[in-house]
């Protein structure tokens, strides 16, 4: 575990005989998680911060009606909760779960303040607090300033350029799509009809195809 540690760019320079210290004081654990766990649920209070050695996570944010809304995801090396950490607001917003199985590294925050002494730790720390927010501003950017359907088009034209063919397959549900978007299924199926119906796209099941506008 002491090892993993070291390895991760959040402690590569941090003295080796703090990081034994506050293992060996369990301030810091390692815990594993199943894919669709629920790691934090939303509205409890984040008394640290968690570290992704391996695996993936999506927050996303649950509506009365039932409804759920993507908002952000994590993958390896992503820090969780450090933008709570230290704030008179520390509950988490959004529920916090596995799309595959994960391995965190939970830090509490009597270790973060004994990191935080150390200026390399403080470097990726701080890095990490700012692309977090860099990729929330990005979010709220595309919910704010754009239409479904531009949201959509800047969609499928980076999977195109990334899957190089004019016919791309979708990498997610049509749910998810609605999810990452932010809309219902109903309104993404209706913008979905309208642009086949515009010869905009061709849809069949996960494969659309892009026409020339």
């Amino acid at each position: 575990m002491i090892e993993c540690l070291k390895n991760l760019p959040h402690f590569q320079g941090v003295d080796s005989k703090v990081i034994e210290r506050l293992v060996m004081n369990k301030q810091i654990l390692q815990r594993s998680y199943n894919k669709g766990v629920t790691v934090h649920e939303q509205y409890t209070e984040c008394y640290g911060m968690d570290i992704i050695l391996s695996g993936k996570l999506t927050a996303y944010s649950l509506a009365p009606n039932g409804s759920e809304t993507i908002v952000f995801e994590f993958s390896k090396d992503n820090i969780i909760g450090a933008n709570l950490l230290f704030g008179e607001q520390n509950k988490y917003p959004m529920n916090i779960y596995c799309t595959a199985d994960c391995i965190l590294f939970h830090v509490s925050k009597a270790a973060v303040n004994e990191l935080l002494k150390e200026y390399s730790f403080v470097m990726q720390f701080v890095k990490s607090l700012s692309l977090n927010s860099q990729g929330m501003n990005k979010k709220i950017a595309m919910y704010t300033q754009k239409s479904l359907r531009e949201n959509l088009i800047d969609y499928f034209i980076a999977l195109s350029a990334i899957q190089k063919s004019k016919t791309i397959t979708l990498p997610i549900s049509k749910k998810q799509l609605a999810d990452h978007f932010g809309v219902q299924r109903p309104s993404l199926f209706r913008e979905l009809k309208r642009m086949k119906d515009e010869r905009l796209i061709e849809i069949d099941n996960r494969e659309i195809t892009l026409f020339e506008p």
